[in-house]
């Protein structure tokens, strides 16, 4: 295939929080780049194991839960450093004695595991912004972001250049705003993703908004849509994006964006916390016995629940000091026995990702029926989620959704009424609440645009534009 050819097929890399796809269009036909073996989606997963071999996608996070599951922590101190003495060998005799050194190594906490296989990178894009995260320890190397999430773009490069033959140039997705507190962060994280996908071979880059590629691929797949002006909402596993264009002829201007940092993983976060906390102890008081009387404390379950709502690292809860007050909260008995029954077998066998996963299709099983079972036998967990109670339990991240919303259309100077079509798209977007929130402000005008891959086939058909 000469240069010219392949340069007639657009490619559109959607390099996600939680998940990633590529789309190529040469004009006539957009298709999806198969990345999985049976899926077109990849989960944005890197595992790095001790001789610092990579894997990418699905089968780094069935590594890392084969690696984990059921293995009990060592934690081991950590060499910090070294200091050395001269020492006399102790002759006792008219001769000198014999000088020797004598180095001794300085101890820091315990903080090594010693078993652990390897560690697993997801959500790595929520860092690219953040200045003062530079380098992850991975064995005690330094990686740079970049190289935590090249692996990745390496791969979908790869499946691109299966199906177009090259791949050396593509229109990139990015958020409008990425997360961090510094003013600069969107500049950082765009100079950090530009050259990992350089590493991984793709040297021609365009960066383009993602609720504008989602709005792109509509309109291609709805070229007799009357719509003039349009919204995207764009609400994924990271961030929450917006923009407002109004077509112009074939062509369209882009009238205002919008972005904030919050995306379906708070959403998982909070239902992990609201729902399923209370069932493994939270709130319950830890009794045992003292030197010369009874000690009764709440549990300090509050030292367990960021290890077990960021689940990559839910295994480091296998230590005495996490198992041994659980232990002793099951030997006491009581009504609040089987609690921590639960958080024993979750921590035990490293279950946490295993809960997600049944949070997420609870979630998603809502958004069709007004009630959810969450069924995790694992952990002797069965019950029903009423939409309603979802909804309450993430009522203050609601607010953020609407109130964004309504900053999008004050930025675009427009009033809601002269905005004839709103999209949504993401997996987040499927949530009622938020088609409710639109609906409110924009009744009878709401669609539902291809949730997981409708950024992918907009960049790609973008970039067939522009070549």
């Amino acid at each position: 295939m000469s240069k010219d050819a392949n340069r007639r097929i657009g490619i559109g890399i959607d390099f996600g929080t939680s998940n990633s796809a590529a789309a190529l269009f040469d004009g006539e036909t957009l298709r999806l780049v198969r990345l999985e073996r049976d899926s077109d989606i990849m989960p944005s997963a890197t595992y790095i194991d001790r001789d610092l071999q990579t894997d990418t996608g699905q089968n780094a996070i069935n590594q890392y839960i084969a690696d984990n599951t059921s293995r009990t922590v060592e934690m081991i101190p950590e060499v910090i450093g070294e200091y050395s003495a001269l020492a006399d060998n102790g002759g006792g005799g008219d001769e000198p004695s014999a000088v020797e050194g004598v180095t001794t190594k300085i101890y820091g906490a315990p903080v090594i595991d010693s078993g652990l296989q390897g560690r697993l990178f997801r959500g790595t894009k929520r860092l690219l912004g953040d200045e003062k995260v530079r380098r992850l320890m991975v064995f005690d190397h330094p990686f740079r972001l970049v190289a935590l999430i090249t692996p990745l773009l390496l791969r979908m490069r790869k499946a691109i250049e299966s199906g177009a033959g090259v791949a050396s140039f593509a229109h990139l997705g990015h958020p409008v705003n990425f997360e961090g507190r510094d003013d600069h962060r969107n500049k950082l994280a765009l100079n950090r993703l530009s050259e990992a996908y350089k590493y991984a071979g793709v040297s021609q880059q365009h960066f383009y908004p993602e609720p504008t590629a989602a709005a792109v691929s509509y309109l291609h797949a709805n070229p007799d849509s009357p719509a003039e002006t349009l919204l995207t909402l764009d609400f994924g596993g990271g961030t929450l994006d917006f923009c407002v264009l109004k077509r112009r002829g074939e062509d369209f201007d882009v009238v205002a964006t919008h972005g904030v940092a919050i995306g379906g993983d708070h959403i998982d976060q909070r239902l992990y916390r609201e729902l399923l906390f209370p069932l493994l102890g939270k709130g319950e008081r830890w009794r045992r016995k003292g030197f010369d009387r009874e000690i009764d404390t709440q549990f300090p379950f509050e030292e367990y629940e960021d290890l077990l709502v960021n689940w990559a690292v839910t295994y480091t809860l296998n230590q005495n000091k996490f198992t041994t007050p659980v232990m002793d909260c099951i030997e006491q008995g009581g009504p609040a026995m089987h609690k921590f029954r639960r958080l024993r077998e979750l921590i035990k066998h490293n279950y946490s990702y295993l809960v997600f996963q049944e949070l997420k299709e609870t979630k998603a099983a809502l958004s069709y029926s007004d009630e959810a079972r969450l069924d995790i036998p694992e952990i002797d967990i069965d019950l029903t989620l009423k939409r309603s109670d979802f909804e309450a339990m993430i009522s203050d991240l609601l607010a953020t959704v609407a109130q964004a919303v309504d900053r999008t259309v004050e930025l675009s100077g427009l009033s809601e009424d002269k905005i004839d079509l709103v999209l949504r798209t993401g997996g987040s977007s499927l949530i009622p609440a938020v088609l409710k929130i639109l609906e409110d402000r924009f009744p009878g005008r709401v669609v539902e645009h291809d949730p997981f891959t409708s950024v992918a086939a907009g960049l790609a058909i973008a970039s067939y534009r522009e070549l």
